[in-house]
């Protein structure tokens, strides 16, 4: 297997309508602003992409539309659902449509033991011939993958990466020392991007990508380069963003701040509530210092 998923990813939030509907157009005006921006590639219906809500034709439908507008960048789509059953019928779907690669979250609700996850990812992995990218975020599943759980996985051909979302430096740590050299461990927290990669990561899948993808794109060219300081001034950058996201539930937050600057996120969907006007005035003083430092995000086309 020769992919190896690398680089800044944003994670794509999914645009609804005042109907709460899919919003098609606003979709394509997001993905083609991001694939203009630099990055390398598309990570969609993940947590910020509200998977969870979306129906089985809408997830399709929102892929689908990813893949038209994507400009040839990588696109990663979400595959993971409660069941192995569901997720394999929902990845072979998307292989049909022409997904590049499938990101698969664990599965959620119940506890499982390690075997059982082991066994759920082989046989997602065995169903179809995409590259999977594995999507750790405990705090949301309730499950987390151990290190040696994922060294193991890593072993399966079509298993390439992992996103870790658990926010645990030391687990990235340990997933690069328990997976091979061929393997991608990406960090799904936006703090730990730079940690990420001078540990010897690939990159990050990065939800503030969605409103500065030039500045995260920035932390990975630059530590490229060997220009840490730089990059660590540009890590810094996204920290006030990081940071309003515990105004609201996930990712209302994320839409109001790209509602903001003129970036047609919507609403989320219910039951997740959009922000209040004490938590909104609040975003809006973050999102105003932004602009006052310089940060004039594109809103594209």
């Amino acid at each position: 297997m020769t992919w190896k998923p690398a680089g800044i990813i944003p994670a794509l939030i999914t645009p609804f309508d005042s109907s709460q509907q899919l919003d098609e157009a606003a979709l394509r005006r997001l993905v083609r602003r991001l694939a203009a921006s630099g990055v390398h590639g598309l990570f969609g219906l993940g947590t910020n992409g509200e998977f969870f809500s979306l129906t089985e034709s809408e997830k399709l439908r929102a892929a689908e539309i990813m893949m038209e507008e994507a400009g040839g960048l990588p696109v990663y789509i979400g595959a993971g659902c409660a069941a192995t059953h569901e997720t394999i019928r929902l990845a072979r779907q998307l292989e049909r449509l022409g997904a590049d690669a499938l990101t698969v979250i664990t599965p959620y609700f119940l506890s499982f033991t390690q075997q059982e996850l082991i066994g759920h990812f082989r046989a997602v992995a065995a169903a179809t011939s995409l590259p999977i990218l594995l999507y750790n975020i405990p705090a949301r599943t309730g499950n987390a993958l151990a290190p040696k759980t994922v060294g193991e996985l890593s072993r399966i051909p079509n298993i390439v990466g992992i996103k870790d979302s658990s926010g645990s430096y030391d687990t990235i740590l340990q997933y690069l020392e328990h997976a091979g050299p061929e393997f991608a461990v990406l960090a799904g927290t936006d703090s730990l991007i730079l940690s990420t990669l001078m540990a010897g990561g690939q990159g990050a899948v990065a939800a503030t990508a969605n409103v500065f993808p030039e500045t995260v794109r920035s932390i990975y060219e630059l530590w490229q380069q060997g220009r840490l300081a730089e990059a660590e001034q540009q890590q810094r950058k996204l920290r006030a963003l990081r940071s309003a996201f515990a105004l609201g539930t996930l990712p209302s937050v994320l839409k109001e701040a790209m509602n903001r600057i003129g970036l047609p996120a919507g609403l989320p969907r219910l039951p997740v509530q959009p922000l209040g006007p004490d938590a909104r005035a609040e975003l809006y003083a973050v999102m105003d210092r932004y602009l006052a430092e310089g940060m004039q995000p594109q809103a594209g086309a």
